[in-house]
């Protein structure tokens, strides 16, 4: 059976699906057979990212019971699988959230590691996301408000028992209102696997709708997120890791 990941955050616009993306490509490098579900049902966008936003079937018609989930499995270039959710607001009429873990117990016994891109906060979707899986990643940006929210998300996906991986920051500028590592970790109280810089490789990629780590593997951002699948998978990292004023001078000036 696959290991099932939620990936989650407090808030939206922190960069999960893009962390979701770009994890599904690292750990299909690393010969994990990948499929990256997009659970986040009122606004999805894994499959924006990664090019799959138009295709005819998608998770909402599994919910809905308008497809066979076949249907709604596609193969990525990078060579993992993606189950896209619905852009079209109509999708959500019939849909139940409540549904998601039988797409997920059917999704388990096909790949080696199942990563659901849930939604934001703790409401019904993203409740729905946590219940289905059995270990969760959290996903948070450097500032307060961030992290608090966080925190909320790690406590409930506790009471229900799942294991935490740890916390992956992103969007690190290094301005100094972000809090640093030592605030994060006493605050929220678990390790952070990795930090991710503020890095427009990164723009440049999803406007691309390839994952960074494919499009520019040697930015600074890309080589975090190849350290997180490593940490995920328990293999060691062996790629160089700059200095902070390094990857900061290679950000402003690549």
């Amino acid at each position: 059976m696959a290991r099932v990941i939620a990936v989650l955050s407090g808030k939206g616009g922190v960069g999960k699906s893009t962390v979701t993306a770009n994890l599904a490509h690292s750990l299909t490098q690393l010969g994990q057979d990948t499929i990256a579900l997009d659970s986040n049902l009122t606004t999805p966008h894994l499959g924006l990212h990664l090019g799959m936003h138009l295709v005819p079937k998608t998770l909402h018609d599994v919910l809905r019971g308008d497809s066979e989930l076949e249907n709604t499995i596609y193969f990525h270039p990078s060579g993992f699988r993606v189950v896209p959710a619905s852009m079209n607001v109509n999708d959500l009429v019939g849909v139940d959230p409540g549904r998601l873990i039988e797409v997920v117990v059917k999704l388990s016994g096909r790949c080696d590691v199942l990563l659901l891109d849930a939604a934001p906060g703790l409401g019904r979707e993203a409740i729905s996301s946590i219940q289905a899986a059995d270990e969760a990643l959290i996903v948070t940006n450097p500032n307060l408000s961030s992290v608090v929210d966080a925190l909320k998300t790690l406590k409930i996906a506790e009471s229900m028992g799942k294991k935490i991986l740890g916390v992956v920051v992103n969007r690190i500028t290094g301005n100094s209102h972000e809090m640093n590592r030592e605030e994060i970790e006493n605050l929220i109280g678990i390790p952070i696997l990795t930090e991710i810089p503020e890095d427009r490789k990164i723009v440049e990629s999803v406007a691309l709708k390839i994952p960074v780590v494919s499009y520019k593997p040697s930015s600074p951002a890309a080589i975090e997120l190849k350290r997180l699948a490593h940490s995920l998978t328990g293999k060691e990292f062996q790629e160089g890791r700059p200095g902070v004023f390094g990857r900061m001078f290679k950000w402003a000036f690549d």
